[in-house]
């Protein structure tokens, strides 16, 4: 009898979560961020399927279980570098996808390529369950310790490799897995794991990188820059936080100026593009020190507070390339701090292209931080005169809705009032946004900043907000006091100078909106008196779009749909109206539609196949005094039973993972750190978990015996129940604690806030590991050929919760989701049999 290869399987499970983890950042690059929920969603899909598989074909597989396992992590070496390639082949547009019936089409496919490296992984480890089935808890800790340290280790390694050399390696991995699975079940082929290492080492090197060469979305920014005649790339960087391109077009310059006054009669000077993940263009501008050639940046709608504030003691979150900064430089700001998140911008701008750039932050008057936003302000006791949230998201992906799905705390309730805290008496926090028409996202920004001072307090936020339009930008003033005559005297001459309307200010009136940029009605300033006014929740509930503020426990800032307004836009198609959609939420959609469809296709279809051919009336759980009849109805409630137990509780875990991982985005700065390293703890101590309930279980046995049922119950309470009581209280009173604990730790450094993360994971992953070992052992003894077909129920449904558990936090927020999930676990304690 072949040993079973817990390290193979273990090595296998590594790379399988670092490939999901890699496939969020190289769909990052090539699309957008959102998709990341798609990958989580079509790895669960393969393993689900895989399940199915081995329930319909373990008599046929069990006895050749090391060639199979073999051949499985073999070909999720192979597949998945191919499915990648081929994956990105697909010419997929999610902008098209309501109204070109082949792009649903086309995203099944890209679906159905990514499937094949997940299935043949998942067979491997399935039937290593079914193999051996009375090591089932022990199987399941070496699985998902192994695919906690993969999820970790992508990271680790994404820091010193491109995302594509890391694919490659992933590749290797899966073909080392299969020499070691050689090696622990003795095969008799001896030679065959050398040729496997031999052949996990060559293919990283020698695989063409022009194979798998990214092919980003050609409505990306960066595409369109490269489409110029002689653009080019003159420098890249990766890292976990983003793909940084450097781009020089010298036929054609940039001239990134967003909102410039069409009065201006001044240029930018020379400019290189940086783009994060082919997006997000940010401006570098030639700087040698002097003044007169930045005076283009007086005359952008964000330069209005410099016009109200003598001098003022700066903070820009979100500096980018630097033009912030050297707008503030302009504007004689006494002292300037700026933040950004990706290192590698700021060695770019001070390194790189320090001889270009002028090395704007290292002037006599500025700092420069590494590090998110609100996780710096949290940490800073100093108080500022103007903070500044710079503008660095793509126009066209934002105009689209393309980042509807995208998490964002910057502009939420609770951030803003974060932002109100540190700014000194008569200090401005101001935003800048791209127009959109109709107004939505700068609508919830000004709604956002009126309910943070209200919670705070303010008595009149009316009498503290600005808001202005140029022709393609717009910026909110929100005070820390009330705008004085002087101010808005100031505010109006700035605007007549350069052609910007005023959307509001203090006693604004009618006649004076809408006079330059001319727009059918005077949109901004008609929202703005209804948001102000006592009928604000009657002007929410009728707008066309959602302009609720934002808060951290729904964080969804740039979505804005409503089904209600879905047969209107729809009409208007022949006129440009499809434009108007958020696509992100559409896309989401289709994925959760498309999911469902495969999963019951792939997944219950051939596990209803053989429930059929094996129902639980054959089990040997039932006992054999029994009358036939009262057997098959006590088999049949017996499965139904179980079904119900394994749906819960896949429901119920992605759920609580999914919300967590969401939760702590926040806390970690970034949603690949939060993914892999949430994702981590929870597996390392899940499988933890697994090993302990062990000694929770009672030997087979007297599983086997349904008069011992007494023996199954430990200190009065069922062990299942007692862990999914654990879970409920843990989960609870982190719904409870995290807001408030989050702002008090959030200036630690990262690797402080990364073991605080793993702490506070570790008690409620270690209870969540325990349900399913347990359900799945119960079901071993009672039959074994219904191992693969309760790890399929299980998948399914995880399948399915990846991508709802997102659904539902857009709408309810993450607190809703994890209360689901804890009356999902209680639904499983109830229908354990």
């Amino acid at each position: 009898m072949p040993a079973a290869p817990l390290f193979a399987l273990s090595l296998l499970s590594a790379a399988v979560l670092g490939y999901e983890i890699l496939l969020m950042r190289l769909f990052s690059i090539i699309l957008w961020h959102h998709f990341a929920y798609m990958m989580i969603s079509v790895a669960l899909l393969g393993y689900g399927a895989a399940g199915a598989m081995v329930a319909l074909t373990h008599r046929l597989l069990v006895p050749r279980f090391a060639a199979v396992f073999a051949g499985g992590a073999v070909l999720f070496g192979i597949s998945a570098v191919a499915s990648f390639a081929f994956a990105q082949r697909v010419a997929f547009n999610p902008l098209e996808i309501l109204w070109d019936p082949r792009q649903p089409l086309r995203l099944l496919l890209i679906y159905l390529l990514l499937f094949v490296p997940f299935f043949c992984a998942a067979t491997s480890i399935c039937l290593t369950f079914t193999r051996f089935n009375d090591q089932i808890s022990r199987i399941y800790s070496f699985d998902i310790v192994g695919a906690g340290s993969g999820s970790l280790a992508i990271i680790i390694a994404l820091f010193a490799l491109a995302p594509l050399d890391a694919l490659r390696l992933l590749g290797g991995v899966g073909l080392a897995a299969a020499a070691l699975a050689c090696i622990e079940c003795r095969w008799h082929r001896r030679w065959l794991p050398v040729l496997l290492l031999a052949a996990a080492a060559i293919l990283p090197v020698c695989l063409p990188r022009d194979w798998i060469a990214l092919r980003p979305s050609e409505y990306k920014e960066l595409s369109q820059a490269l489409r110029i005649k002689d653009a080019h790339v003159v420098a890249e960087s990766s890292s976990p936080l983003g793909l940084v391109t450097v781009v020089e077009s010298p036929l054609i310059p940039f001239r990134h100026a967003p909102g410039l006054s069409l009065n201006a009669t001044m240029e930018p000077p020379p400019q290189l593009g940086v783009f994060t993940d082919g997006d997000g263009l940010s401006a570098l501008n030639r700087y040698d020190g002097r003044r007169e050639p930045l005076s283009y940046l007086d005359y952008l709608t964000s330069a209005l507070p410099y016009h109200l504030l003598e001098r003022p003691r700066v903070l820009v979150l979100g500096s980018g390339a630097g033009a912030d900064v050297l707008q503030a430089l302009y504007h004689q700001a006494s002292a300037i701090d700026a933040v950004e998140l990706n290192p590698q911008i700021i060695d770019a701008v001070q390194g790189r292209f320090a001889d270009f750039s002028g090395k704007p932050f290292s002037a006599p008057n500025v700092r420069v931080f590494t590090g998110e936003a609100r996780g710096f302000i949290a940490g800073r006791g100093e108080r500022y005169d103007l903070i500044q949230v710079a503008l660095l998201d793509s126009f066209s992906a934002s105009s689209a809705g393309l980042y509807a799905l995208s998490e964002n705390y910057l502009y939420t309730v609770q951030a803003f009032q974060d932002y109100l805290r540190h700014l000194n008496p008569g200090g401005m926090l101001a935003i800048t946004r791209w127009v959109t028409l109709p107004p939505r996202d700068i609508l919830r920004l000004f709604a956002t900043g009126m309910v943070a001072m209200e919670g705070a307090g303010v008595a009149q936020p009316s009498r503290r907000l600005v808001l202005i339009r140029g022709w393609n930008t717009t910026t909110l003033l929100v005070k820390n006091g009330e705008f004085n005559g002087a101010e808005i005297v100031a505010l109006r001459d700035f605007c007549r100078v350069r052609s910007f309307d005023v959307g509001y200010y203090p006693g604004m009136q009618a006649a004076e909106a809408n006079r330059y940029n001319v727009l059918d009605k005077p949109y901004f300033f008609e929202a703005a008196q209804a948001l102000l006014s006592t009928d604000r929740d009657e002007f929410w509930a009728r707008y066309k779009f959602d302009v609720r503020p934002t808060t951290d426990d729904k964080p969804y800032f740039f979505h804005f749909f409503k089904w209600r307004s879905l047969p209107e836009l729809l009409a208007l198609k022949e006129q440009g109206g499809l434009p108007l959609l958020e696509w992100g939420y559409p896309v989401l959609i289709a994925t959760l539609l498309q999911a469902t469809l495969a999963a019951l296709i792939l997944i219950l279809l051939p596990l209803w196949m053989i429930r059929r051919r094996s129902p639980f009336a054959h089990s040997s759980s039932v006992s054999t005094a029994t009358p036939a009849g009262d057997t098959t109805a006590s088999a049949a409630l017996s499965g139904r039973r179980f079904a119900l137990y394994f749906v819960a509780i896949g429901f119920a875990f992605m759920f609580v993972e999914i919300a967590f991982i969401q939760k702590f985005i926040l806390f970690l700065s970034h949603p690949l750190y939060a993914v892999a390293v949430v994702l981590c703890a929870f597996l390392l101590f899940a499988g933890l978990g697994s090993r302990y309930s062990q000694r929770l279980q009672r030997d087979r046995v007297l599983l086997l015996n349904p008069e011992s049922s007494s023996s199954w119950i430990s200190n009065g309470r069922p062990p299942v129940a007692r862990a999914i009581l654990a879970i409920s209280l843990i989960s609870l009173l982190y719904v409870a604690i995290l807001p408030t604990l989050f702002p008090l730790l959030m200036f630690l450094p990262d690797p402080a806030r990364i073991a605080i993360t793993v702490l506070l994971v570790a008690p409620l992953a270690f209870a969540m590991g325990i349900p399913f070992p347990l359900g799945l052992a119960r079901v071993a003894a009672s039959a074994e050929a219904l191992v693969p077909w309760a790890w399929g129920i299980n998948a399914c449904t995880s399948v399915v919760a990846a991508v709802l558990a997102t659904v539902l936090a857009i709408h309810l927020g993450f607190t809703a989701v994890v209360v689901i999930a804890i009356l999902l676990y209680v639904a499983a304690a109830a229908a354990c049999p």
